[in-house]
């Protein structure tokens, strides 16, 4: 009994480690059993993000669905990377103690009951990609996160403290990856 109960703590852990593709860096996602899916009728999975939803428009946030998160979520957390910067990740949005009932939101509407923190442009709120011109279009991944209960974090957290913060309390996960190059 003890062996099979050891073995399983083994797998349990092995498991719960992965998620982060081999990264090592804070970027990756803190562990989740369930997945949301996230989907935008702006743009599909891997599908270029229209001019609009960046710096070169509109900079507006795009519309979001969400479906799959589980019951008992206490809210739900939104976090925006730009995943291939050459020194490490440039956050364009974070937030987070958004109504867990939340299925839609429109085109540059700020989650309701929710804290927007400040991305690495140094403002609260959404900032559009903004790619260096004549790169190789950027990827941006937008992971949206279901957690136990509200984590009533400071505006000036920082993405790093946000993903600590969801470490153990996240229920499920989902993402929806986007293009952008100028």
């Amino acid at each position: 009994m003890r062996k099979s109960v050891a073995a399983l703590v083994a797998v349990l852990t092995g498991v719960t480690g992965c998620g982060g593709g081999g990264r090592s860096d804070s970027a990756a996602s803190p562990a989740a059993t369930a997945r949301i899916t996230v989907t935008s009728t702006a743009y599909t999975e891997g599908g270029t993000i229209p001019r609009r939803f960046t710096c070169d428009g509109e900079n507006v946030s795009p519309p979001l669905a969400l479906s799959g998160v589980p019951v008992r979520t206490g809210s739900l957390a939104l976090l925006l990377r730009d995943a291939d910067t050459p020194h490490g990740s440039f956050t364009h949005w974070l937030a987070w103690d958004i109504d867990p009932h939340t299925t839609r939101l429109s085109a540059g509407e700020s989650p309701k009951g929710a804290t927007e923190g400040r991305n690495s442009f140094g403002k609260p709120g959404y900032g559009g990609p903004c790619p260096p011109r004549g790169d190789r279009p950027h990827h941006y991944v937008l992971t949206a996160y279901a957690t136990a209960g509200h984590l009533s974090l400071s505006p000036d957290t920082t993405p790093d403290a946000l993903l600590k913060a969801l470490s153990g309390r996240t229920l499920a996960t989902g993402t929806l990856t986007g293009r952008y190059g100028r």
